[in-house]
């Protein structure tokens, strides 16, 4: 129990493995977080459409590759949008190439017919790949009939492809099957994981990263993991913004809003104790500075 107690403050320490699924290092830049910050005052500070046009990308397809760590914020603002460097978009440039090859990582394809369409195969065998975790979506939306549209990344699925040929024909693996006959779905899951992955590499600092994993709790699992109710304001001023693209109308945001806590008894188990690992780090920060709240 101990080793395996190691292993999970490990893991949620450098915020490599979320609830056992590892955040694809092809897609994420391992600069450290620290060099995100180092900018000086004085450099060029640009909005995010700005930035979005300088690369060459849409809205959406900059939105994806911050969300991603491809392009890093600047420091974080009192108030308001986030804004971007210069200098940072520069060694974007410098490190992806040109414009399309840049595209191409945050490209993505919405829904299983168009991504079995990139995978070569029919859009019910797709799904079965996705709803037993062969595939984990990078993003999803919420259409007109409420219905969750699940996002995939096209470059990983082209991966996955390549990599895994005979998951492409024949029968399903007993493992699939198994998930199946239990109407498993473990889509919301693996993308969560991602999802929280790709948070924790963005910050270093412990009570930033004690919030990200609060925020994927329920208010009642928040309130026993954290029963402090200053400590509960902490966390929730400084908890992450719905992703890109979450919807606003109340009805479609209350489908969506769904997919942002933690579901199965094992997965709030999992978030749990490493909201438990991250307070006790924390809180050991504060009381070396003397304060609650990050520094």
């Amino acid at each position: 129990m101990k080793q395996m107690g190691t292993a999970l403050r490990d893991a949620v320490a450098d915020g490599a493995m979320v609830d056992g699924a590892m955040v694809d290092g092809a897609m994420v830049d391992d600069a450290r977080v620290d060099d995100a910050r180092a900018g000086g005052a004085a450099d060029v500070l640009v909005g995010g459409a700005q930035a979005a046009g300088e690369l060459g990308l849409s809205r959406s397809e900059f939105a994806r590759a911050v969300q991603l760590g491809i392009v890093r914020a600047g420091p974080r603002p009192l108030a308001g949008a986030a804004r971007y460097a210069r200098a940072e978009l520069d060694r974007v440039r410098s490190v992806t190439g040109p414009p399309g090859a840049l595209r191409e990582r945050v490209e993505t394809v919405a829904g299983a017919e168009a991504a079995a369409e990139v995978v070569g195969v029919g859009p019910s065998r797709f799904t079965r790949l996705a709803r037993c975790g062969h595939v984990t979506p990078v993003g999803y939306r919420i259409n007109r009939y409420r219905a969750v549209v699940w996002l995939y990344l096209t470059a990983e699925l082209r991966s996955f492809a390549a990599r895994d040929p005979g998951m492409l024909r024949g029968i399903a693996p007993p493992a699939d099957r198994e998930l199946m006959a239990a109407k498993a779905d473990l889509r919301p899951r693996k993308w969560r994981g991602r999802h929280v992955g790709l948070l924790l590499r963005r910050t270093a600092d412990p009570w930033e990263r004690a919030a990200v994993l609060a925020s994927v709790l329920s208010e009642d699992e928040l309130l026993e993991v954290v029963p402090d109710p200053a400590e509960r304001i902490v966390l929730a001023a400084l908890g992450p913004p719905p992703p890109y693209g979450h919807p606003q109308a109340p009805a479609a945001a209350a489908v969506a809003t769904g997919l942002l806590k933690a579901g199965p008894p094992d997965e709030i188990h999992w978030y749990r104790t490493s909201l438990d690992f991250a307070l006790a780090g924390a809180r050991g920060q504060s009381k070396s500075t003397g304060e609650r709240g990050p520094t």
